[in-house]
């Protein structure tokens, strides 16, 4: 049989040092993978003049499975999102981001398991119709949803909860207003629910969802949303479990995913062996998960869920004193 190959994508500032640390996790697991190794974002600018080279697009379209670092575009210099570049590229319509509480974190809740899953392409993100008049006084900007994309992102939602044996999908919406866009998702959402009675269906305006997080987070299981609200819903809810630190993220389409540490590329402390690795770690969780590898998924969380619960070697954000290389050891020695 032969071996899976991972494309990776090292990203910029601390991702060279927390994909490295992610490698030798999945390599000690006993994952067996192949890897071929590929630039983008400000390194790739930097050696290639570009931020996605083409070398790099053709690696992931090659081993349909990638896992990358966190990128960093140029803001304010007319670059577009290297994320939102690939999303469309690679047709990745389903953005997934589980957060789940860890014992030892900073975190203000203690039982949280909620999945998030945000449609990836469509909505506000489209990109369409995106305009500034000549004296700068009115912007305007094209939302859109068809209801094939909404049909298969809240088919996709319900697959997983019944995957993963949940027992509630949330459609989160704005309906009372946006009545085209909102309302066309919602009406599609209440369709697709019907089709799947062995799950309780609810659906929510995004607003009370947003108190609702913070109130009684308990009460969510699976949230279904369009793109910008996932983007925004995600991180709240990777704020419930501690911080962006603690929340991975998947991108998947028909045929290729993508997997990364949703985080930024924080610059500041790059190459000083501070970073906390566990977004990108969790996120080759979801990986391995995707592949069907689910002893090596629970073998890894099993680990790095004892290291974060007993304080061993823990990095600053997780309340410890240690570096990214004590915190990967720590894990590395439960594997």
């Amino acid at each position: 049989m032969a071996k899976q190959t991972i494309t990776v994508i090292p990203g910029d500032g601390i991702g060279p040092d927390i994909i490295d640390a992610t490698i030798k996790v999945l390599d000690k697991a006993g994952c067996d993978f192949e890897y071929e190794y590929a630039d983008a974002g400000l390194v790739a600018l930097e050696k290639h003049g570009e931020l996605v080279p083409e070398e790099t697009l053709e690696l992931i379209k090659k081993n349909k499975i990638t896992l990358k670092g966190p990128l960093t575009t140029p803001v304010g210099e007319g670059f577009t999102s290297i994320n939102v570049t690939l999303r469309k590229q690679f047709q990745l319509y389903a953005n997934v981001r589980p957060v789940l509480s860890f014992k030892g974190t900073k975190a203000r809740y203690e039982n949280i398991d909620i999945i998030t899953i945000r449609e990836n392409t469509q909505g506000m993100y489209s990109g369409l119709g995106q305009t500034v008049t000549e004296d700068g006084a009115q912007a305007e900007a094209m939302s859109l949803i068809t209801r094939e994309g909404a049909e298969r992102i809240v088919e996709f939602a319900y697959e997983t909860a019944r995957k993963e044996g949940r027992k509630k999908v949330t459609a989160v919406h704005k309906a009372n207003i946006l009545k085209s866009t909102s309302g066309l998702f919602l009406k599609v959402a209440r369709e697709v629910g019907e089709r799947y009675p062995d799950i309780e269906s609810a659906e929510m305006i995004v607003d009370n969802c947003c108190m609702q997080l913070v109130m009684n987070p308990e009460q969510f299981d699976v949230i279904v949303t369009t793109n910008l609200f996932g983007d925004i819903l995600s991180d709240l809810c990777a704020g419930l479990v501690g911080g962006l630190g603690m929340a991975p993220g998947a991108n998947i389409g028909k045929d290729c995913a993508i997997f990364e540490a949703v985080h930024g590329s924080a610059p500041d402390i790059a190459g000083k062996n501070l970073a906390n690795p566990t977004s990108v770690i969790l996120a080759a969780i979801q990986m391995l998960e995707y592949l069907e590898m689910g002893d090596k998924a629970d073998a890894i969380r099993k680990a790095i869920t004892e290291v974060i619960e007993t304080g061993d070697r823990t990095t600053r954000d997780l309340g410890g004193e240690h570096g990214t290389t004590d915190f990967t050891e720590a894990v590395l020695e439960r594997l």
